[in-house]
């Protein structure tokens, strides 16, 4: 692959030059002037909080919104109810901007510094994606108002993504060739800091792994019965006994989501959730394949049956770094988020209900990063976006520094003013990098040649069973 880290630093001096402070204004004003409207998409989606596939009145709020400010939406695309596309415009570039809306299961919290559910065991945005479609729709708005100020041609494109904390809605999109002739696409996530991402993500893979045997009384005869939990204790023995021989960058995580009904019978059916991650989707593929001996293996150790059953899969994203020199421009133009005392106060008191230094907030830019060969924990199906054009990722900060993902803490920061601050950032910044791509086609070309680079010879397949989507019966 070529480097590209030697041009990096001059190009973000360049990136502003095709813009005009009117060009710069436009766009800020118009998400100033929606803000309002910003803020009570995103409280109403946080109250929502609908988790994966069922993300029925989120999803409704903003493609509504989309439509009453003159863009055509698409509702239900993909073969996915809360799947949606907002266009505005015709022809070439057309640019992409994806936002997503599911929450967690099991977080629900108040707007509280302490933990103090809204209601007991219910669905939470622990991961903030109440703000995450909010802000990419006031971006989506922000240039379309800004081109039809100026006359300049081509489509915006706003994605409504669901489920993907859970599924994976862009994978099923991704299947359906909905990205396909997008020139760029952006994206953004809440975090504790501010930054212009460029690294990747891990690719993941996740498997049911069924066992079927027969049932026999466990006491009287139990010579008569093959015990599927047989099966799942063989499997997960030979799981891990492969952790040794495994590159350091492989991640295997599992539950016994099935494992019999009751003692004093072989249980005749037991089953094996498993994950499979690595830092690049022929690593995951190659553990696969010896998780599937594995599973061959136990079944024969039991003297029962086995059934390797693919849920789906996410690739790792590939990074643009000439992208994110355009995005790293727009946030040193916006400069960092302020807080007041109060929001500042709060940030340390939630800090304080979680153990972790009482810092407060910190929406400091942060410089460009080198790419890493091996990304940290986590997966995202923009991952698969990006294998198909090129992508622009945006992280802001939303909540205090070192908050834990994917709890309380995050759902708290998202129904207050300090997530109110970084998803209106959030839409300024990807607005105005937006912009950027439709007045600079040379940059466009830049960002597909590193894409072509970095991708390589390897072909993206959606990594997904045949078959319609798995949407759930809506109530």
């Amino acid at each position: 692959m070529k480097s590209f880290l030697p041009v990096i630093c001059c190009l973000i001096a360049l990136n502003l030059a095709g813009q005009t402070k009117a060009d710069q204004d436009a766009i800020q004003q118009s998400v100033d002037q929606h803000r309002t409207d910003l803020i009570s998409l995103s409280d109403q989606i946080w109250a929502f909080a609908e988790t994966a596939l069922k993300e029925y009145q989120s999803s409704q709020v903003l493609a509504d919104y989309a439509e009453s400010q003159g863009f055509d939406v698409e509702r239900g695309v993909a073969g996915i109810p809360t799947a949606f596309i907002a266009s505005f415009g015709s022809g070439r570039p057309i640019i992409g901007v994806l936002g997503e809306y599911d929450a967690l299961p099991g977080l629900s919290q108040q707007a509280s510094t302490d933990k103090k559910p809204l209601v007991e065991g219910d669905p939470g945005h622990g991961c903030g994606h109440n703000l995450f479609g909010a802000a990419s729709l006031g971006a989506a708005i922000a240039v379309k108002e800004w081109m039809e100020k100026t006359g300049v041609k081509g489509t915006v494109r706003f994605y409504g993504t669901p489920a993907e904390e859970s599924v994976g809605g862009k994978v099923y999109m991704a299947r359906a060739g909905l990205f396909d002739d997008l020139d760029a696409c952006l994206d953004w996530h809440p975090d504790y800091q501010t930054k212009a991402s460029t690294q990747s993500s891990q690719a993941v893979i996740d498997y049911l792994v069924n066992f079927h045997g027969k049932a026999a009384h466990a006491a009287f005869d139990p010579w008569n019965g093959r015990s599927a939990l047989d099966g799942v204790e063989s499997f997960v023995d030979g799981i891990n006994l492969l952790r040794e021989h495994v590159r350091p960058t492989v991640r295997m995580h599992y539950v016994i989501s099935k494992g019999g009904q009751v003692p004093n019978v072989v249980p005749e059916e037991a089953q094996v959730w498993i994950w499979i991650r690595d830092s690049k989707m022929p690593g995951v593929l190659a553990v696969s394949e010896r998780m599937k001996e594995i599973a061959r293996g136990a079944a024969l150790i039991a003297g029962v049956e086995s059934e390797v059953v693919l849920q789906n899969g996410i690739y790792d994203e590939i990074p643009n770094r000439r992208g994110a020199a355009v995005l790293q421009a727009n946030l040193e133009l916006l400069g960092p988020i302020q807080y007041t005392e109060d929001e500042q106060a709060f940030a340390r008191k939630l800090q304080a209900s979680t153990g972790i230094d009482q810092t407060g907030v910190d929406a400091s830019i942060n410089p460009l990063e080198p790419t890493l060969p091996d990304p940290p924990g986590g997966s995202t199906d923009v991952g698969d976006v990006s294998w198909i054009v090129p992508q622009i990722s945006l992280l802001v900060t939303t909540a205090p520094v070192a908050t834990p993902w994917h709890a309380w803490p995050v759902v708290a920061c998202g129904g207050m003013s300090i997530g109110h601050k970084g998803m209106v950032y959030a839409a300024k910044a990807l607005g105005l990098t937006m912009m950027d791509l439709f007045k600079q086609p040379q940059t466009l070309e830049e960002m597909k040649a590193e894409f072509l680079d970095r991708k390589g010879d390897l072909t993206y397949e959606a990594m997904l069973p045949a078959g319609p989507p798995p949407v759930p019966e809506q109530n």
